[in-house]
C-alpha cells in the first residue's frame, strides 16, 4: 500500500532553513548544515539516502520550494532530488498558481492547483506499488501533518541551532506520533515516525 512519507532535515530547534530563506538563498544562512548528511560518505547516511529515494514512486513540493530547485541555482545533474541515487521520480507541485516556464524540463512536473488533498491524490496516482514523498518546504509538510495526509514522518535532525528560519512547524492540531526507528550518526539523526 502506498504510504505518504514528510521527508524532511530540521535544525535541533525546529527550522529547515535558515534566515533569509529565498530564490537565490535557497536554505537561508547556515542552512547548508541541515543536508551535511545527504552528502557525506558515512554508511549509515548513505543507507537512509538510498532507501529514502529507493522508495519514491512520486515526490510532492510546494510552489516556494519548486521555484528555488528550479531557479538557476537549484538542482543539476549533481544536486537534486536523489541524485546519483535511483531514477528521477515524477514531482508534483501544489501551487495556486503554475509558473510560465520550467527550467528542468527534463523532470516529470505535475501542478496542482486545487489544493494540497489533491495533490496528494495526484501524487498517490503516480506512485504505483510505491510511496509518496512530501519533502517539503516546511508550511507544506505542516499543513499536510494538520490535515491528516502524512503517514510516516521522517526527520534527519541536523546537530545545528539555527535560530531564525523556516520552521516545520507553526501549529495546528495535536498529532501522536509513534517512534519506528532511530540511526544516529555525526551528521544527523535519522528519526522515522508513524503519524497516528
Amino acid at each position: 500500500m502506498t504510504r505518504i512519507i514528510a521527508d524532511i532535515s530540521v535544525s535541533i530547534d525546529g527550522y529547515v532553513t535558515g534566515p533569509g530563506a529565498g530564490p537565490d538563498n535557497g536554505l537561508g544562512d547556515g542552512g547548508e548544515a541541515l543536508h551535511t548528511w545527504a552528502f557525506s560518505d558515512d554508511p549509515d547516511d548513505r543507507l537512509v539516502l538510498s532507501e529514502g529515494t529507493a522508495r519514491s514512486g512520486a515526490v510532492i513540493l510546494g510552489r516556494r520550494l519548486f521555484d528555488i530547485v528550479d531557479g538557476p541555482g537549484g538542482w543539476d545533474n549533481e544536486v537534486g532530488y536523489g541524485a546519483g541515487e535511483v531514477g528521477r521520480p515524477p514531482f508534483v507541485v501544489v501551487t495556486s498558481s503554475p509558473p510560465e516556464s520550467v527550467r528542468l524540463t527534463e523532470l516529470d512536473w505535475t501542478f496542482v492547483t486545487t489544493g494540497l488533498s489533491d495533490a496528494v491524490a495526484a501524487a498517490r496516482e503516480r506512485a504505483g506499488d510505491l510511496d509518496v514523498v512530501l519533502m517539503g518546504g516546511g508550511a507544506t509538510i505542516g499543513s499536510a501533518i494538520a490535515a491528516g495526509l502524512v503517514d510516516v514522518l521522517s526527520l534527519h535532525v541536523a546537530p545545528v541551532v539555527l535560530g531564525a528560519g523556516t520552521p516545520l512547524f507553526t501549529g495546528g492540531p495535536t498529532r501522536t506520533l509513534v517512534q519506528r526507528s532511530v540511526t544516529a550518526t555525526s551528521t544527523a539523526t535519522h528519526v522515522i515516525y508513524d503519524v497516528v
